[in-house]
């Protein structure tokens, strides 16, 4: 076990140098500065501005999805994208038990129920296969309408998280969803820059949402942008997260009850210079994924965590995974490696774990739980590479 854990960190040192080493840390190369000291000039600091504009359009040319609607983050994002999607209070979400926590929370927010479903051990995202055969034991349609046979809550929404910037099986899990008659939504918190067949993530469901929290490849310091092919969508999306004001001008017209979760032009401004840098970033983080796939390569216990075949990921986190679950193992590993000035992080708790969602539904969960006691992510910042 010590054998193990010098090795790593040789490697880890190897690839990423000396001294302490953060998980994933933003970097401000670009017109950062002189866009948001442009804000604080000018005054527009708040959540009309032009910059918002700007990063709204440009993460559109970036996604190649036509409509994104920037929002203060993430968790707002999903939040609005499940009630656009037709989440009711009482109704379930199939959700995956590997994630971060944000994508249960949002269901919770909606008045709706988390039903965990297992991961993939390649892609680490919710499982075709698994969805479909605990549909088939605990749901049935009625009249159309996807139900849980045992609660009897109508299932409304499949979720699917794009985990560390891996694509999921989009052909697969929409082929499911289209069977049991639900909508897909698709938390690509993570997946900015990432692409399978060619493709930007985020277009295979009817809604997709980012983040760019402090730890993403782009960061607007907080925030989030939800993505759709559908204009209507994408209108009601803007409706409602600007407190569903009509008009504008000196009238304060309200026709619902509406969220304040609109970006400030302040953040939008450092999240368009982040943009611009985009490819340059994605570029030095595959060279870091590379030589972390190298240096690892040859270490007895673990391997690097590798995408699915025929996808090209944002690399946002680089990962090990050990040849077998072992918390123990793992736990050590992560002391050795933090004492060591390398800021290394399991991966997330499963959502069952979490005592608000002890009692949620959720289908055998065999490979997730694998995966969380097999999964390390190293440093992945892209300035590791320089």
């Amino acid at each position: 076990m010590t054998d193990l854990a010098d090795r790593l960190i040789a490697a880890v040192r190897a690839v990423a140098g000396p001294g302490d080493l953060p998980l994933h840390a933003p970097e401000f190369r670009g017109h950062e500065e002189a866009y948001v000291r442009d804000c604080v000039t000018s005054g527009w600091v708040s959540s009309v501005g032009s910059y918002v504009d700007r990063f709204e359009r440009m993460l559109e040319d970036v996604t190649g999805l036509p409509h994104a609607v920037a929002v203060s983050n993430g968790t707002a994002a999903l939040h609005m994208a499940y009630l656009i999607a037709g989440v009711r209070p009482g109704d379930e979400v199939l959700c995956p038990a590997l994630t971060f926590v944000a994508t249960a929370n949002a269901v919770s927010h909606a008045g709706a129920t988390p039903h965990f479903v297992d991961a993939d051990p390649v892609t680490l995202a919710v499982n075709p296969a698994s969805v479909e055969a605990h549909l088939v034991e605990v749901a049935e349609l009625q009249d159309g309408t996807c139900v849980n046979r045992q609660t009897g809550a109508v299932i409304r929404v499949l979720a699917v998280t794009h985990v560390f910037g891996f694509p999921a099986d989009m052909a697969g899990l929409v082929a499911v969803a289209r069977r049991w008659n639900l909508t897909v939504v698709e938390d690509a918190a993570e997946a900015l820059g990432s692409f399978a067949g060619g493709a930007h993530v985020g277009g295979d469901g009817l809604l997709s949402t980012l983040s760019f929290n402090g730890n993403k490849i782009v960061t607007t310091g907080g925030g989030g942008a939800i993505l759709t092919r559908d204009p209507a969508l994408a209108a009601r999306a803007k409706h409602l997260t600007t407190t569903a004001r009509r008009g504008s001008g000196w009238i304060y017209d309200h026709d619902e009850v509406g969220w304040n979760y609109r970006l400030p032009n302040l953040n939008a401004a450092l999240g368009l210079a982040q943009l611009e840098r985009l490819d340059d970033m994605l570029a030095r983080k595959r060279t870091l994924a590379d030589r972390y796939g190298s240096d690892l390569a040859g270490i007895e216990g673990v391997r690097p965590l590798a995408p699915p075949a025929g996808t090209r990921p944002n690399n946002w986190l680089n990962g090990l995974i050990l040849d077998r679950p072992d918390r123990d193992l793992r736990d050590d590993l992560l002391t050795r490696l933090n004492a060591a000035g390398i800021q290394a992080r399991p991966i997330w708790t499963l959502m069952h774990r979490l005592p608000m969602y002890a009692n949620c539904p959720r289908a055998s969960l065999p490979v997730a739980e694998a995966l969380e006691a097999s999964v390390i992510n190293l440093p992945s910042s892209a300035a590791l590479v320089d």
